[in-house]
C-alpha cells in the first residue's frame, strides 16, 4: 500500500527545509534543508539585508529532491502543501510574476526612519487601534523605501507579497496571501477589518499592488503543470496553508487558544502568546499580528515578545566565563552547584543592542551584587540564565497587561530549553507549566496543510501525533526564592 503525505516548506534566510509528514500516522516520514551551508544575505550597505527570491526557489527544489529519495515516495502521493516563511520581507513582482528586485528581508533596518516618520505623522493612538503596532520596519515601510529611492522600479511593480507568498507565486502561478500576513506588514487594519487604506495612502502605495486574500486554510492555489515538472510532483495538488515562521511555530508546537504560549530561545528569545481578544500594548513594546486561526468572529491575536540579548549571552557565558572547552551540558551542570538566585547576583542580558520590550532603549549589559568572596563561575554562569529567563518573565507581564494569562508554555527541546536551570526558573518564575515537543517548522507546515485540506478535522486531531519530550511544572517549594530573585533583579533595571 502507497503511504500519503503532507509536505510542508520552511523557507528561511539561513536554509529553507522541506518535510515530509505521514497522513495515517502523523509521523515525520523525511526531513532536509538546502543549502548545506548557510544562504547567502547580500549587504549592500550597513544595515541592509537582500536576498535572491529565486534561490528561495532552487533551494526548494534541492530540499524537496531529498526528501522524495530519503522517503521513497512519489509526486501523486502527496495530498497537500504547506508553508511557513521568514516574516516581514519584501518580494516585488511585475505582471508576469517575476522579481523586479531581490527581497529585502526581516533583518534589513533602512525602513526603520520610514515606520518613525509615519508613526509621529498620524499618531500612536491611529496606528495603535487600527494596526496593533507601530508601521516601524515592517512591510508596508520597505515598500514606502522602494517608492522613495527607486521610483521607476516602484512604477513596474505589480504585486508585493512575503517571502511565503512568492514561493506559492511560483508553485501556483497565483499572486496571493494571508489576513495574517497582510497584518505582520503592518497592511491590514484590524479595526475596519480590511487592508489599511489610511497607511497605504500616507505611503503612497497602490492598494491594487496588495495581492488578493486567501484563508489560511483551506485552498490556495494548485501545482501549475510547469512547477509541478520542475519538482517531480503531481499538477493540481492544492496549496492548503501558509504562515509566517512564529506563528508556525506557535501551530508547530500545537498553540492555538488564548492562554498558550510558543517560546524559541536561540541567539534571540521569543515568547508567541495567544489573546482571545484584538488588543495592543500602549507602548508597542511587543508585536501584535493576526495568529493562522483568527477571525472576525473570533479573534486569535499572536502577541510577540523577542529579546534579543537571550542566547548570546549564555554562549558569551560559554566562551568568557566557563572553564576554557566546555560544552553546555558540562557548563549547565556547573551551573547548578549555585542555588536559585546565585546568592544574590543579577544580570541584565540586554547587550546585543536596543530591546523593543524596554521602548527600544539601550540599556546594554551589567552585572550586579558581585561579591569576590562568595562568588563563582557557577554563580556567574547560573545568574547569566536567569537574567535571560527574568527578561523573558518581564516581556511576558507586558502580555499579562493585555489580558493574557500564560498558563501552558511549549517549545522545542533545543538550544536553551536542553538547559534544567533554564527549563525550571521560567516555570518557577511564571508558575506556568512548560511542555517541550518534537516538531519544527516544515513538519507544522505540513500539518497546517491537512487541516486546510480538510485531511484533518481540526488541530486537535492534526496534533494529536505531537510528541511531548518532557512536561516541566512549578515547584511551589522554589517559587518563591525565583520571584525573590526576580525582584531584585527587576530593582537593577528600573533603580
Amino acid at each position: 500500500m502507497n503511504h500519503q503525505y503532507l509536505l510542508g516548506f520552511d523557507v528561511g534566510s539561513s536554509s529553507v527545509k522541506a518535510s515530509l509528514v505521514d497522513v495515517e500516522s502523523g509521523a515525520c516520514a523525511a526531513s532536509a534543508f538546502a543549502p548545506d551551508s548557510e544562504a547567502p544575505i547580500h549587504a549592500a550597505r550597513q544595515g541592509w539585508a537582500e536576498q535572491d527570491p529565486d534561490s528561495w526557489w532552487g533551494y526548494a527544489k534541492l530540499a524537496l529532491a531529498k526528501v522524495m529519495q530519503e522517503s521513497g515516495a512519489r509526486g501523486e502521493d502527496i495530498k497537500a502543501v504547506g508553508i511557513s516563511y521568514q516574516m516581514h520581507g519584501l518580494v516585488c513582482v511585475d505582471k508576469n510574476g517575476k522579481p523586479l528586485r531581490e527581497a529585502i528581508i526581516w533583518c534589513d533596518s533602512r525602513a526603520v526612519p520610514y515606520g518613525q516618520r509615519a508613526f509621529a505623522d498620524l499618531g500612536s493612538e491611529k496606528c495603535l487601534s487600527h494596526l496593533l503596532n507601530s508601521p516601524g520596519n515592517f512591510t508596508a515601510s520597505k515598500l514606502a523605501w522602494v517608492r522613495e529611492n527607486e521610483l521607476e522600479l516602484f512604477a513596474k511593480i505589480d504585486k508585493v507579497m512575503l517571502p511565503g507568498d512568492y514561493l506559492a507565486l511560483r508553485l501556483s502561478g497565483t499572486a496571493a496571501t494571508t489576513v495574517s500576513g497582510l497584518s505582520e506588514g503592518m497592511m491590514w487594519d484590524f479595526a475596519e477589518n480590511k487592508p489599511a487604506q489610511f497607511l497605504l495612502d500616507y505611503y503612497g502605495i497602490p492598494a491594487s499592488m496588495l495581492a488578493d486574500i486567501v484563508p489560511t486554510f483551506g485552498v490556495q492555489g494548485q501545482l501549475t503543470a510547469e512547477a509541478a515538472a520542475e519538482l517531480g510532483l503531481k499538477a493540481g495538488t492544492p496549496i492548503t496553508y501558509r504562515a509566517g515562521d512564529q506563528p508556525n511555530n506557535a501551530l508547530s508546537l500545537g498553540v492555538f487558544e488564548p492562554g498558550e504560549a510558543a517560546t524559541t530561545a536561540g541567539t534571540s528569545g521569543v515568547v508567541y502568546g495567544v489573546l482571545g481578544r484584538v488588543g495592543y500594548d500602549p507602548q508597542s513594546r511587543v508585536n501584535t499580528f493576526a495568529h493562522v486561526n483568527h477571525t472576525t468572529k473570533d479573534p486569535r491575536l499572536g502577541v510577540l515578545l523577542c529579546i534579543n540579548g537571550t542566547g548570546i549571552l549564555n554562549s558569551w557565558a560559554r566562551r568568557n566565563v566557563a572553564p576554557t572547552g566546555i560544552g553546555y551540558a558540562e557548563m549547565n551542570d556547573l551551573a547548578a552547584q549555585a542555588p536559585i538566585g546565585a546568592a544574590g547576583l543579577s544580570i541584565l542580558p540586554f547587550g546585543n543592542g536596543a530591546e523593543r520590550v524596554l521602548c527600544d532603549k539601550e540599556v546594554g549589559a551589567s552585572i550586579h551584587g558581585i561579591n569576590f568572596n562568595t562568588h563563582t563561575q557557577a554563580h556567574l554562569l547560573r545568574a547569566a540564565q536567569e537574567g535571560i529567563v527574568f527578561s523573558f518573565a518581564y516581556g511576558m507581564e507586558v502580555m499579562k497587561q493585555m489580558g493574557m494569562e500564560l498558563k501552558t508554555i511549549r517549545a522545542g527541546k533545543a538550544n536553551m530549553f536542553l538547559s534544567p536551570i533554564f527549563r525550571d526558573t521560567l516555570a518557577g518564575v511564571t508558575g506556568a507549566t512548560i511542555e517541550l515537543c518534537d516538531t519544527d517548522g516544515s513538519v507544522g507546515a505540513a500539518r497546517g496543510a491537512g487541516m486546510g485540506a480538510g485531511i484533518y478535522a481540526d488541530h486537535r486531531e492534526a496534533f494529536a501525533s505531537l510528541k511531548k519530550l518532557q512536561v516541566i511544572e512549578p515547584v511551589a517549594k522554589d517559587q518563591p526564592a525565583y520571584r525573590e530573585a526576580y525582584e531584585r533583579w527587576l530593582s537593577h533595571l528600573n533603580p
